[in-house]
């Protein structure tokens, strides 16, 4: 009996010892962080004195901050993007120390662009994702007829216009690169600002039908409506590669949006050559109502079809300044444009940064 209580106890034992290890054993991570954080002052400056060739000396000054988010796990990718700018110009408009030095001070840049979306392998490189994404700016934006004005037309605030745009797409995902396409996405626009609706620029946010009375003018007793809901498709191409060239660094950004009420809103149908009839659409200054009439039909698809495009460029002197290059052009209809560039928005800027970054995983 002592013999089997022996043995009862070795294998008890021995049973456990493998249940033991396997408590003990460390479980094996199932994903990981990798972070990209890039603060940076952007700093530009142009001196005129005696030049034959004219122009206006200023100093520009832009905050930007770029941040890069990933968690790879081994079923899904969490990726964030923060894509932040805030700069203003000073400019001397007679180049002289009349009325000091730098008489105007205008924003030159004000951005908020944040990204976030969630992805899952579903074979290779091809899988299915949710992306979120704001785009709004800081402070007012505004129009300004010429070098005497200095208080401006606000055409622009916070919110007004703000952008969400959420997708349930089909991506394609590569380590330096992705593509996704979705037919069912909802791009919601808000206008928080109730002087710019009252001015006229709603930038697509449609509201009720006596908002205006018969005689054009604002009816006293309005209610303002803040956001309209687009839903249609959406595709969207990244790009971000670090040291594609020895310190040269690449951001691209193109992204399309087509509503499909957007036919309806923009009231093809009243559009005569002469005066547009009940079109909902502005002209440019060198645009004609013949000249939206003369449209067929995929021109008018074309036409109603938001872009945005981006690329930034940066190059490393060393370990904390470079050169940088931005470009962005968009086109949206329902923003009725300033001067003869219309719908097309561009925003071009080159200059010196100093910058610092960090990352992890160190490598």
């Amino acid at each position: 009996m002592k013999h089997v209580s022996i043995l009862f106890a070795a294998i008890v034992m021995m049973a456990a010892l493998p249940v033991r290890a396997q408590e003990e054993k460390p479980a094996e991570p199932q994903g990981s962080w990798s972070t990209v954080t890039t603060p940076a002052l952007k700093l530009s400056e142009f001196m005129f004195e005696n030049w034959s060739k004219s122009g206006n000396s200023q100093i520009d000054l832009t905050a930007v901050f770029f941040g890069n988010y990933k968690y790879t796990h081994t079923k899904y990718v969490w990726d964030n993007i923060a894509d932040l700018a805030y700069g203003y110009a000073w400019q001397d408009l007679d180049n002289s120390s009349e009325g000091g030095l730098f008489e105007t001070r205008r924003k030159s840049n004000d951005k908020i662009d944040l990204t976030s979306s969630l992805s899952w392998k579903a074979y290779k490189d091809w899988g299915a994702s949710f992306s979120a994404n704001l785009k709004t700016q800081f402070g007012a934006g505004y129009e300004y007829t010429g070098i005497d004005d200095k208080e401006g037309k606000m055409v622009s605030s916070f919110m007004a216009p703000g952008y969400l745009t959420t997708a349930l797409s089909f991506e394609l995902k590569k380590p330096d690169w992705s593509v996704s396409l979705s037919f069912l996405t909802g791009k919601t626009t808000f206008v928080f600002n109730d002087d710019l609706i009252d001015s006229g620029y709603t930038y697509g946010v449609i509201q009720d039908d006596d908002f205006h009375l018969s005689d054009g003018t604002l009816n006293p007793a309005r209610k303002y409506t803040h956001a309209y809901f687009g839903l249609g498709s959406y595709i969207k191409a990244m790009y971000l590669k670090k040291d594609l060239l020895p310190s040269l660094d690449l951001y691209a950004r193109f992204e399309i949006f087509y509503d499909y009420k957007k036919p309806s809103k923009m009231g093809w149908d009243g559009i005569t050559a002469t005066d547009g009839g009940d079109s909902k659409y502005t002209l440019g200054a060198d645009e004609t109502w013949a000249d939206l009439a003369d449209l067929n039909w995929l021109e008018r698809r074309l036409f109603e079809t938001d872009f945005d495009f981006e690329v930034k460029l940066d190059y490393r002197f060393s370990e904390h300044i470079a050169a940088n290059f931005t470009l962005n052009m968009k086109w949206d209809t329902d923003f009725s444009g300033m001067g003869k560039w219309g719908h097309l928005q561009v925003y071009q800027m080159a200059g010196v940064q100093v910058f610092f970054s960090w990352k992890t995983p160190n490598k």
